[in-house]
């Protein structure tokens, strides 16, 4: 079959893959001009993200880039360490930045076609396929299309309804920004919070001589353009005014960025994944933006999806029910994770901070926590497919 996938990142790429193992013919559209580099690190843990990858032969090629974690250690204005989560917490069994996971994938599926540049405009099912109109203006059609295009979702928005309806805002907003390296730092995110707000830096994971900011701070849903970055970047400089620490540092490399990445800490729900000939996966079905082991989860759905379709010989009917009902709830498990994580990154009062350095300096909390994540992390049995 002729299948259009909506997004080059990681579930993308992924089902491409295991696709193209099946014999059909995967097309990746992307609205980039090329291939994303660079982002946060990601990261999996756990036999199952494991055993999915090792499938696919990419793991020594992921250990070849893999960043290995950094503690994140929360400080007082003098830099004074207060609570420190280890490394191991922070980056699973394998962390790897979110650019290098999308080459390899990429690279990974030899009989993908790439349009970079474009996007889905309009689509209209017929009873043989999926009419799609690109914004470029070209025409094709295909068997099946799936999106694999994020929160933010156009083949969701195209095929499900607006966004308002599937996302939720979690009280949050995060954003990261590269930065010179000027404090000669070690292996580990320096943090510092107020009440309601987080500002950290780390060393970046290649050069040394740079790092990246990162912060967190509580707010109710904002009216923004998501692609306007001076607004955005005028929104960080009004929250986090008045802050002590490294923030006016921090804060002041903002006139000299072009790449900041800006967004909500938010909750796909999405009650349908499936309608006729179109599909969703990865972040645009059940994306949780952090701690809701979304890259993890998106690896693992690709392949059900992927093993689904080869199960049933083709015949999406019979195929996407049984991806949603052998998926789902696993998805949705993993997604809770990312409920507390700005409530972890940015206590709103000066007690709940705290309370949270409290609670994370004592061994058994840390156990417990990652008992729990673990736990999401496994829970599901995957078939093998006749790939």
């Amino acid at each position: 079959m002729d299948v259009l996938i909506s997004g080059a990142s990681i579930a993308g790429p992924a089902l491409a893959y295991w696709l193209g193992r099946s014999g059909h013919r995967p097309t990746i559209v992307e609205v980039a001009p090329r291939l994303r580099t660079g982002g946060q690190a990601v990261d999996f843990r756990g036999e199952l993200h494991m055993g999915v990858l090792g499938q696919m032969g990419v793991l020594d090629e992921l250990r070849a880039v893999e960043t290995h974690g950094k503690a994140m250690r929360f400080v007082d204005e003098r830099g004074e360490r207060l609570m420190e989560w280890p490394a191991e917490m922070a980056g699973g069994e394998l962390e790897v930045l979110r650019g290098d996971l999308a080459r390899i994938l990429c690279s990974a599926g030899e009989e993908t076609e790439f349009l970079f540049g474009d996007r889905i405009a309009a689509m209209e099912e017929t009873p043989d396929g999926v009419d799609v109109t690109f914004a470029s203006g070209k025409q094709r059609t295909f068997d099946l299309v799936v999106g694999a295009d994020g929160v933010h979702s156009g083949v969701r928005r195209l095929a499900f309804g607006p966004e308002e309806r599937f996302v939720k805002h979690l009280g949050y907003y995060v954003a990261t920004w590269p930065i010179a390296n000027e404090w000669d730092l070690d292996p580990s995110y320096l943090m510092h919070n107020a009440p309601g707000l987080m500002i950290s830096v780390g060393a970046d994971h290649k050069d040394p001589f740079q790092a990246g900011a990162f912060a967190a701070f509580a707010s109710p849903a904002l009216r923004y353009d998501r692609h306007d970055q001076d607004e955005q970047k005028a929104i960080l400089r009004e929250r986090f005014a008045g802050m002590g620490w490294l923030a006016p540092r921090l804060l002041a490399e903002l006139d000299k960025v072009d790449d900041l990445y800006f967004d909500q800490i938010c909750r796909v729900d999405a009650p349908e994944w499936t309608r006729g000939r179109i599909a969703l996966l990865g972040d645009a079905a059940c994306g949780a933006t952090i701690g809701g082991q979304g890259t993890g989860t998106a690896i693992v759905c690709a392949y059900v999806l992927a093993g689904e379709l080869a199960a049933a010989g083709g015949d999406h009917r019979v195929a996407f029910p049984r991806y949603v009902r052998r998926i789902s709830r696993f998805a949705r498990g993993t997604q809770q994770g990312g409920d507390t994580t700005g409530r972890f990154l940015a206590p709103r009062t000066a007690r709940g901070i705290r309370l949270r350095n409290y609670l994370n300096n004592q061994e058994w909390f840390l156990n417990f926590t990652f008992k729990i994540a673990s736990g999401r992390a496994t829970a599901l049995q995957l078939p093998d497919y006749p790939f």
